[in-house]
């Protein structure tokens, strides 16, 4: 078996950036030039799930709305780094055990603190 990769060995992944790049970017070209360019006021309206809008598109949204959702890809990313544990539990033994449980108590002191600082709350 050969052990050493040659250049020509990337060849084919390359080629498939250099493909997707150029469909990704003769696509956009193209519809940018044959594309309608008529822009009426109804166009430019704000528009979601056939409900007429009301006031100004652009108002900010609350931090608190943020900040969940911050928090919950936060949480919902940790929750991936289980799934390797869970897979090889049974060849990491006691460490791994010893680990990934204080990889959850850890998560818990966070999620707990979050709780004591009222940041999930949405009153206020």
């Amino acid at each position: 078996m050969n052990a050493t990769n040659t250049p020509m060995d990337y060849l084919p992944i390359v080629m498939m950036f250099l493909v997707a790049f150029g469909f990704v970017a003769t696509t956009m070209f193209l519809t940018h030039k044959l594309g309608p360019k008529r822009k009426t006021k109804i166009k430019l309206e704000s528009f979601e799930c056939g409900i007429h809008s009301e006031g100004n598109a652009r108002l900010p949204f609350s931090v608190k709305y943020f900040l969940v959702a911050i928090l919950f890809v936060l949480f919902d990313v940790e929750v991936i780094f289980m799934y390797p544990w869970a897979v090889n539990f049974k060849d990491l033994g006691l460490p791994g055990i010893i680990e990934v449980f204080s990889f959850i108590i850890l998560l818990l002191v966070g999620f707990y603190y979050l709780l004591a600082k009222k940041a999930l709350r949405w009153e206020d």
